[in-house]
């Protein structure tokens, strides 16, 4: 390790680094008194630990300025390390607010891998196996140093939080638990190639955000990042951040037009060209299929904003890890997109100070699940997830008509035989002036609110499909819209219909895998079976508002922007234009789990509609939506939904 000299040391400290405590910390609850507080900051800027003969990497390691012995929070990423404690707004900067940690009695260690800025030795490939045998150097450095009392614990958001559970499952004796937030488990499956299809947009941005030969060579004085904090992370990003938010989907266009190192554009051009199965992937497995490797108490938080990246990791790490059920959290916060990533800290703080401290700050009491509840505003619990106390609730995709009309969700299987298309247009297509005037290119289904009703628990789509193409892409969205016909989005979900094989293997309770190795090509306009998993979002539906679903098939269509607190990645499908269609009947349907009771539903379209006499029929012009009787009162909620009175068609 490099000596620091007292000069150094003088200078890097001068200026103290303010703290940032911002997006949502605490998930419904307040925690008891802190374990230590009011220690100060100060920091060992550029130490190196060695981690193999002739490579070193460098790790910024901010203390207390009470001398003492104190646990230590690792942040371990492929990521520059130059920026993470300045505030700034930049993707990568998800390591947490080092002045919060160690005021609390906590060393914050922020390490960069291989390669990378100050850190000696070769870049690889992301989150790769000699990472990780890293990390558990650090950790174990970490350990043995004089200001550690030999206790660790891991935290930070996305890359820094995939690392986690890959190094957990070593079992060092020297980590205590972990907390990390928006994570994968199975790199392949969530990342490459989510839903069956590559992701440039999200590797070319993520690529020229943070692998530019800039990022790489960038060095920032630590007193040049105290100073910046004190503007970063002032009450002036009350203005300037919801400024920078309104331009976030600019910004994001801009990093795609930076150019990455030659090293990480070969990566990108072996994940776009040839990554299209997993023994050709270049990204590591990652540690799903393996998380009963894991012991050690974690926390896991869920951001339901990230559409199409860390969709189900969270889920498969806590129904897999092998740590006991009474020593593992699920949180399921509300959707946000926040730069930096300083969101959850007092939470992380709070479990630390039980783990590590022995606080009884009230942590070993919380509920073992914690969800967000969109709409109503509070937080729900459980003992698992899914919850427990929840019940399936399956409704049916049904014809209304034409295929642009509002089309209906009911409890029971539509028999008439029906069909509605879609245009299937692959992004950036030159189309003829007009073109949506013609044809479609999503179905909408509703379902009115009459009571109150809670949904929490996995979501799942299957659909009856058929294209007059080969392959195609299919994008399945859920929202709401309120009585004012304001819309909120809560999920999505994608899946490519010639990789439509379902992977048991690797499926969990919140999410079916589908099995991408070997396609299957379509034959035309004959149906076959797609069923996909949407990432859950918790959500109270109230009495007047609409339960919508949306199938498409491209995700700059259906999703929503940056600026309203969502991160999602246009995938550059479908392939071809093609005429998609969903066959109504027993295989086409939304199965969700709800909480609530359920009283009294209004199935049908969003169409003004009065109730008709029983077993009326009336004939109807083409492309009207069918009155649909109301549903009787069901006191029971486990008991089945009753049918509405009369055929759902056309």
């Amino acid at each position: 390790m490099m000596p620091i000299t007292k000069k150094q040391e003088f200078w890097d400290n001068l200026i103290p680094l303010k703290g940032g405590l911002f997006g949502e910390q605490l998930a419904g609850w307040r925690p008891g008194p802190a374990a230590r507080l009011g220690l100060g900051c100060r920091i060992l800027a550029d130490q190196r630990i060695d981690v193999a003969p002739n490579v070193a990497l460098a790790a910024d390691v901010y203390l207390p300025k009470v001398p003492g012995r104190y646990p230590a929070v690792i942040a371990f990423a492929a990521y520059s390390k130059e920026l993470q404690a300045a505030g700034a707004p930049t993707g990568s900067n998800e390591a947490g607010s080092p002045p919060v940690f160690t005021d609390r009695g906590y060393a914050h260690i922020i390490v960069a891998r291989r390669g990378m800025g100050r850190s000696t030795g070769a870049d690889a490939v992301y989150l790769n196996d000699t990472d990780v045998a890293d990390h558990a150097v650090v950790i174990q450095w970490a350990a043995a140093q004089p200001w550690c009392d030999g206790q660790v614990a891991l935290f930070g958001t996305s890359y820094y939080g995939m690392t986690q559970p890959q190094v957990a499952r070593l079992r060092q004796a020297a980590l205590k638990g972990f907390f990390a937030i928006e994570m994968c488990t199975d790199f392949f499956r969530h990342i490459a190639m989510f839903g069956g299809s590559p992701q440039p947009d999200f590797f070319a941005t993520w690529m020229g955000a943070n692998f530019t030969p800039f990022q790489f060579k960038l060095h920032v004085p630590p007193l040049l990042r105290a100073m910046a904090s004190h503007i970063t992370n002032s009450p002036l990003k009350r203005l300037w951040w919801p400024q920078l938010k309104k331009r976030m989907t600019r910004v994001m266009r801009g990093f795609r037009n930076e150019t990455p190192t030659r090293a990480s554009l070969g990566l990108f051009a072996a994940l776009m060209l040839d990554g299209k199965t997993r023994a050709s992937s270049v990204l590591p497995a990652g540690p799903s299929g393996a998380l009963g490797d894991i012991a050690v108490p974690f926390v896991v938080v869920q951001n339901p904003g990230y559409l199409n990246l860390h969709q189900f990791g969270a889920y498969d790490l806590f129904e897999n890890a092998g740590t006991p059920a009474a020593s593992k959290w699920l949180i399921i916060g509300s959707p946000a997109y926040e730069l930096p990533a300083y969101h959850w800290q007092l939470e992380a703080l709070a479990f630390f100070d039980h783990l590590l401290y022995g606080a009884d700050n009230g942590y070993a009491s919380q509920a073992r699940v914690r969800y967000w509840r969109q709409g109503a505003r509070t937080y729900g619990s459980a003992e698992d997830w899914p919850p427990p106390q929840s019940a399936p609730l399956r409704l049916y995709l049904a014809s209304n008509g034409a295929d642009r009309t509002t089309h209906c969700l009911t409890p029971e299987p539509p028999t008439d035989g029906l069909k509605n298309r879609w245009a299937a247009v692959p992004p950036g297509a030159t189309l003829a002036a007009g073109f949506d005037e013609v044809t479609n290119q999503s179905l909408v289904f509703e379902l009115s609110i009459e009571d109150e009703m809670e949904l929490a628990g996995p979501v799942t789509v299957s659909l009856a499909f058929s294209s007059n193409e080969i392959d195609s892409h299919v994008v399945a969205r859920t929202g709401v819209v309120a009585a004012d016909g304001s819309y909120t989005i809560l999920s999505m979900g994608m899946i490519r219909p010639a990789c439509r094989r379902i992977d048991e293997t690797r499926s969990t309770a919140t999410e079916i895998a589908i099995d991408v190795d070997t396609p299957e090509p379509l034959v035309r306009d004959v149906p076959v079976m797609l069923r996909f998993s949407l990432t859950p979002q918790p959500v109270l539906l109230r009495p007047g508002e609409r339960f919508r679903l949306d199938i498409g098939s491209r995700t700059d269509l259906l999703r929503s922007d940056v600026s309203h607190g969502y991160a999602q990645f246009d995938m550059q499908v479908p392939p071809y234009f093609a005429r998609n269609a969903v066959h109504y009947g027993e295989d086409s349907f939304i199965e969700m789990r709800h909480v609530a009771s359920i009283r009294s539903l209004r199935w049908g379209s969003a169409e003004n509609w009065q109730p008709e006499p029983a077993r009326r029929r009336s004939p109807r012009p083409a492309g009207r939506s069918r009155p649909i009787a109301r549903m009787p009162a069901l006191p029971d909620p486990m008991r089945r939904v009753a049918s509405p009175q009369g055929p759902v068609g056309p």
